[in-house]
């Protein structure tokens, strides 16, 4: 029975352990897939916005020219332009665009602007620059002390070609209002944008000014010193003019660099962004996986504590169903007490445990019970059965045995009787309630019985030979006349045992 309840059990335990196993790594890849999609998501999610913001940069750059345009064609035909005409074109377009300043000038960079002030172009790098170029193109000024209405900026370049003549309409955008670009962000105010050349030097900024990524003047160098693979990866996106998202870390700041090409020169808008911002938009992108996760969790080992649970209760229940079936085998229907096997059973089993407690077996026949059955009827004879069984019962320990071992023979077997007293005094008891034993509710019918007594283990070891040992005892007393209690060995009953024999 034990062996088929451990592969009962095997036979749940290896399946539900397997299935454990087979969710979680199940749960597992669900949750690293899940969080790796809630990071490209999210990296995705701040390519576009550092998009839209390059696409709005642009726009503005590009209605400067859209403006220009017609500007430019119109010069190109006015073959009598003087300094005053210049600059009357140069204020309509100062007052009809977000130019600060707008410049008419010759190859050469001398012209006026739109206030009608002579300027001179010629040495500026930044021209230098745009004349390279043949066709509408950007320039950025850096700003030079000493000239008030020059600061950082981008030139809007439009080529005017007249004949012989090249002359340069110039719309000057101030960075000043790149910085407005974030004014209205979604993100953190530890975020910053910034407009960067090809070899990472910032030509404007916008937002929070105090990262560590920007006290210096180039972007590249200064996350380079601590981010050496990271910054080759991203001036090898930068060459490529993809877009992307690159993690760094300088003096401690955690920062995400989001990178998409400008579309004017090689210019980049670098969107800066704080790692706590992101791991926040991460979490919440991923939320109801995980929620779905916990919940999932949580409904797994509330199954398994009910199976655990039925289980238990199965287990109480069979093991309840059991007993009751083993007590119903092992009891005697008449009486009430243990049948015969039952009686054995238990008295070897007390045996095996406890070799060397000592103990005392009777063994009893009801005297002349035949007669009983034929002058009273069997009826009345089951009844003094049944008597005796409940109360011979009584006089004795619970966690003692008494059984019925045949028609009218019983065994009590009495654990851990200590001394020859205590011998004498278990003997005694037994002696005296045959003597005042009574069967009957309306006719009482006194019943007397022979007994035989042996002790354990002096008197045998084992059950086969202290049974033999007790019933030696039986057939003493039977021979003395029956209503005796006789010891196998007659010295156990003292001065009365001694008489007797």
């Amino acid at each position: 029975m034990e062996e088929r309840n451990k592969s009962a059990i095997v036979s749940w335990i290896v399946p539900a352990i397997i299935f454990l196993l087979v969710v979680f790594v199940m749960m597992f890849n669900f949750s690293t897939k899940s969080s790796a999609a809630a990071e490209e998501t999210v990296s995705r999610n701040l390519i576009k916005s550092a998009q839209s913001y390059a696409d709005d940069f642009l726009d503005r750059l590009q209605t400067l020219g859209r403006v220009a345009g017609p500007f430019r064609v119109l010069l190109e035909r006015d073959t009598e332009l003087d300094d005053s005409k210049a600059a009357d074109i140069a204020d309509v377009l100062y007052s009809c665009t977000e130019a600060y300043k707008v410049v008419l000038c010759d190859a050469a960079g001398r012209g006026v602007d739109q206030t009608g002030e002579q300027v001179e172009l010629g040495a500026r790098d930044y021209f230098q620059r745009i004349v390279q170029y043949s066709a509408t193109s950007c320039a950025y000024v850096e700003g030079e002390e000493g000239n008030s209405r020059e600061k950082p900026a981008i030139v809007v370049a439009e080529r005017i070609v007249e004949e012989d003549e090249t002359n340069y309409l110039l719309l000057y955008y101030s960075m000043d209002r790149f910085e407005n670009l974030l004014s209205q962000s979604e993100f953190d105010a530890a975020s910053f944008m910034v407009i960067m050349d090809e070899d990472g030097t910032i030509l404007g900024r916008a937002g929070y000014d105090e990262s560590r990524l920007l006290q210096e003047d180039n972007l590249l160098d200064t996350i380079e010193r601590q981010n050496e693979a990271e910054t080759r990866t991203i001036v090898s996106r930068l060459n490529n003019a993809s877009k992307g998202t690159t993690s760094v870390v300088v003096d401690g700041e955690e920062c995400v660099l989001v990178y998409v090409p400008l579309g004017v020169n090689q210019w980049e808008i670098v969107l800066g962004v704080s790692q706590a911002y992101v791991d926040r938009q991460v979490d919440q992108q991923w939320q109801d996986a995980r929620n779905m996760m916990i919940y999932l969790v949580a409904a797994i080992f509330v199954f398994i504590f009910m199976v655990i649970i039925i289980n238990i209760i199965s287990k109480i229940r069979s093991n309840e169903n059991k007993k009751e079936l083993e007590d119903k085998a092992d009891t005697d229907l008449l009486t009430g007490l243990t049948n015969k096997l039952a009686t054995e059973r238990k008295i070897k089993e007390y045996m095996a445990k406890n070799p060397n407690s000592q103990s005392m077996l009777f063994v009893l026949d009801v005297d002349n019970f035949k007669k009983i059955n034929d002058t009273m009827g069997h009826a009345f004879g089951d009844e003094v059965l049944r008597s005796l069984g409940q109360q011979i019962t009584a006089i004795f320990r619970a966690s003692d045995i008494i059984g019925r071992i045949g028609g009218d023979e019983f065994m009590i077997f009495l654990k851990g009787i200590g001394d020859e007293e205590s011998v004498r005094k278990e003997a005694k008891k037994v002696e005296t309630f045959f003597k005042n034993f009574q069967a009957g509710e309306y006719v009482k019918y006194a019943a007397t019985a022979s007994i035989g007594v042996a002790i354990f283990p002096q008197e045998g070891s084992d059950f086969e030979s202290l049974y033999k040992a007790a019933d030696q005892g039986l057939y003493k007393a039977k021979k003395r006349g029956k209503n005796q209690l006789a010891f196998y060995r007659d010295e156990w009953g003292g001065a009365d045992a001694r008489e007797q024999k």
